[in-house]
């Protein structure tokens, strides 16, 4: 005998927190949070190459830098780049298309300044630079998934 209760069964993810749906406000905070990632990674390294490489502190602010300290900023924005992706995609997982948007939002901060000093770098540093910065942030959200998966 049933007791008059009715049971409302809900949709999957609907009322209830699921890890596989879109959460816009999860996704906001993930990519705020990637990009603070990028700015610590650059801050710190930075400040580190400054202290412990007294010929990059020397140029650092005249921007005369050799072929080994431009290779040494490009590897600090690498790493921060997929730090970005890595923060964002721990974040906010879904949808995998979230892990771009540090990425694409430091192209368009940098897309700039890379102009404005154009005559200051070689092309080829503006390039590595500009170019990784969107697929690197990407393939470090793809690493987090993968981490993840085999958890």
């Amino acid at each position: 005998m049933r007791s008059g209760i009715t049971r409302v069964r809900l949709r999957p993810g609907y009322g209830e927190t699921s890890p596989k749906r879109f959460s816009r406000k999860r996704a906001v905070i993930g990519v705020v949070a990637g990009l603070a990632a990028w700015i610590a990674v650059v801050a710190v390294a930075g400040l580190i190459m400054r202290s412990l490489w007294s010929a990059y502190s020397r140029v650092a602010d005249a921007m005369t830098f050799t072929l080994p300290m431009m290779l040494a900023r490009l590897s600090i924005g690498a790493l921060a780049t997929l730090a970005a992706g890595w923060i964002t995609s721990a974040i906010a997982p879904r949808p995998p298309l979230v892990r771009l948007m540090p990425g694409v939002i430091l192209l368009l901060v940098f897309i700039p300044q890379h102009i404005a000093l154009w005559h200051t770098f070689p092309l080829w540093y503006h390039l590595a630079f500009l170019v990784s910065l969107v697929p690197l942030t990407y393939l470090g959200g793809a690493s987090h998934s993968a981490v993840r998966l085999t958890a």
